[in-house]
C-alpha cells in the first residue's frame, strides 16, 4: 500500500472521536465493526481481542499483529480497571502513542469490555460514564448486564443504546461467564437479539456462557463447542457475530473447533498474556503451569526481572493472594516494571509478541485480515459500515410489558450465585 493510500485510510477509516483526540497520528484506529467484518469475509477467523492489563501486553500484542498482518482489537474490562493502570480512559492514548512509535499499520479497534451493569442503580452513571469513554478514544463497547435477569439486561441494553455512537460496535452478552454452571440457551441468547432487533439495534457480537471461565483455567472443562454453534446457527438471521470470553487456558485444538465450527471472530485473551508477559511458565495455549505447591513457575531470564518477580511474589504472599489474584498486582508493579532497563522490557513485550503471533497465525486464522479490513474501509468510503442485519421483530411485541412476560417463560439455567468478573 502506498502512503497516499494509507493516508486516505486514516481520513475516512477513523471515527470522529478517534480523529478529535489524534489528528496528526498514523494510527489505523477503527470501530470493531471493521474487525468483524474483516474476520467474516476470510471466513473461519478469529480475531484476538487483547487484554492490555499492561503496556508491555499492549505493546507485545500490537506487534504481533504488525508482523501477522492480523487487524486487532485491544480492550480492557471495566473490572479489571480496578487493579489494572490501564483502563477505559486511557488504553486508546496508549494505543496510539505504540502504533506511532512502532510503526503499526493495521486496522485496531479499541473495545471496552465487559461495561457492567449490576443492577439498574448502575443505568444513571452509565449514562454519563459511557459518552465519557468514547470521548476518551474508544471505538467499541460490551454492555454487560448479564448479572440481572434476562428482561432486565434486554431492557438494560436498550436503556444505553442511545448513549453509544452509532458508528461503535456493539457487544451485549447473555449468561454470565461462569464456567460448566449456568450455561447459556438458545432461547436466552435468542431473546436478547430478537429483542434489541425489534429496536433496531443489531448488536455486532454476542457473548454467551459456553463453559469457559475467567482467570485460569483449572477444570479442564473448557469451551462448549457444540453449544456454541447451535445457539450461533439460531442467530444467523439476526447477523450477529460470536464473542468468546475466557479464552487463556483453552487447548489450540479447542479453539480452532470455535473458529471453524462456530460464527465466532472475537476472542478474548487476558490472564495468558498477562503470564507470559511476566515470565511465568505457561502451555503452549497459555495456562500457567503450577509447581507441586501450587505456586507460579518463573522462566529465569524471562519476562521480567529474578529481583522483581520476588518482589511480586513476597508482595501477593503479604496480601494473601494466590492464583488468579496474582491479577491485582497488574497496579502496583506498573510504575515497577516501566522502570527496568531496556532489554527487561524488551523481552516482556517480545514474549507478549511471540505468543499472540502464534495464536493469530496458527490458531484463529487472522493472517493478512488486516489487508481485508483496509479494502472494506476502502470500499465503504466511511469508518460507519451500519448494520450487518435488518428488523425482523415486530416493535409492538417487544414493549416493556411484553419482554417481563416473555422472560417468565424462557427456558435458562441461571447456576450459582457469586463473584465471576475477572
Amino acid at each position: 500500500m502506498t502512503d497516499n493510500s494509507f493516508m486516505k485510510l486514516l481520513e475516512i477509516g477513523r471515527p470522529p472521536n478517534v480523529k478529535k483526540l489524534f489528528p496528526h497520528s498514523r494510527a489505523l484506529l477503527v470501530s470493531g465493526k471493521v474487525i468483524d467484518r474483516a474476520m467474516l469475509k476470510k471466513g473461519k477467523a478469529i480475531a484476538i481481542a487483547a487484554n492490555g492489563r499492561s503496556h508491555m501486553v499492549l505493546r507485545g500484542a500490537l506487534q504481533a499483529a504488525q508482523r501477522a498482518n492480523s487487524a486487532i482489537i485491544v480492550e480492557i474490562a471495566k473490572s479489571e480497571s480496578k487493579y489494572c493502570y490501564v483502563n477505559f480512559w486511557n488504553i486508546a492514548r496508549q494505543t496510539d502513542a505504540i502504533c506511532n512509535e512502532l510503526g503499526i499499520t493495521v486496522p485496531v479497534a479499541i473495545h471496552a469490555d465487559h461495561y457492567g451493569i449490576k443492577s439498574a442503580d448502575d443505568i444513571a452513571s452509565a449514562k454519563v460514564e459511557i459518552p465519557s469513554m468514547f470521548d476518551a478514544g474508544i471505538t467499541s463497547i460490551a454492555i454487560d448486564a448479564s448479572h440481572m435477569p434476562d428482561d432486565k439486561n434486554l431492557l438494560a441494553n436498550l436503556e444505553l443504546y442511545e448513549f453509544v455512537p452509532g458508528w461503535a460496535s456493539l457487544e451485549t452478552e447473555v449468561g454470565e461467564i461462569k464456567g460448566a454452571e449456568g450455561l447459556s440457551t438458545v432461547d436466552d441468547a435468542s431473546f436478547l437479539i430478537k429483542g434489541l432487533n425489534a429496536h433496531n439495534i443489531f448488536a455486532d457480537w454476542i457473548a454467551l456462557n459456553n463453559g469457559s471461565v475467567h482467570g485460569i483455567e483449572a477444570s479442564g472443562q473448557g469451551i462448549q463447542v457444540e453449544l456454541t454453534a447451535d445457539i450461533h446457527r439460531s442467530l444467523e438471521p439476526y447477523g450477529v457475530s460470536g464473542a468468546q470470553h475466557g479464552t487463556s487456558g483453552n487447548s489450540s485444538e479447542r479453539l480452532r473447533e470455535i473458529a471453524n465450527k462456530t460464527n465466532t471472530t472475537k476472542a478474548n485473551v487476558a490472564t495468558a498474556l498477562q503470564m507470559v508477559s511476566w515470565g511465568v511458565e505457561v502451555n503452549d495455549y497459555g495456562n500457567a503451569i503450577l509447581d507441586a505447591s501450587g505456586n507460579f513457575k518463573k522462566v529465569s531470564g524471562e519476562g521480567v526481572s529474578e529481583e522483581n518477580w520476588e518482589k511480586m511474589v513476597a508482595y501477593a504472599e503479604e496480601k494473601g493472594w494466590k492464583g488468579g489474584n496474582f491479577k491485582k498486582l497488574n497496579l502496583p508493579f506498573e510504575n515497577v516494571l516501566l522502570g527496568q532497563s531496556r532489554d527487561v522490557r524488551e523481552r516482556m513485550a517480545k514474549r507478549v509478541e511471540d505468543f499472540v503471533y502464534n495464536m493469530l497465525v496458527n490458531v484463529f486464522n487472522a493472517t493478512d485480515t488486516a489487508d481485508i479490513a483496509k479494502d472494506i474501509i476502502a470500499q465503504a468510503g466511511t469508518h460507519d459500515l451500519g448494520a450487518k442485519a435488518e428488523r425482523i421483530e415486530e416493535p409492538a411485541e417487544w414493549t416493556e410489558e411484553k419482554i417481563i412476560a416473555k422472560a417468565k417463560l424462557l427456558d435458562i439455567n441461571v447456576g450459582p450465585e457469586g463473584d465471576f468478573e475477572d
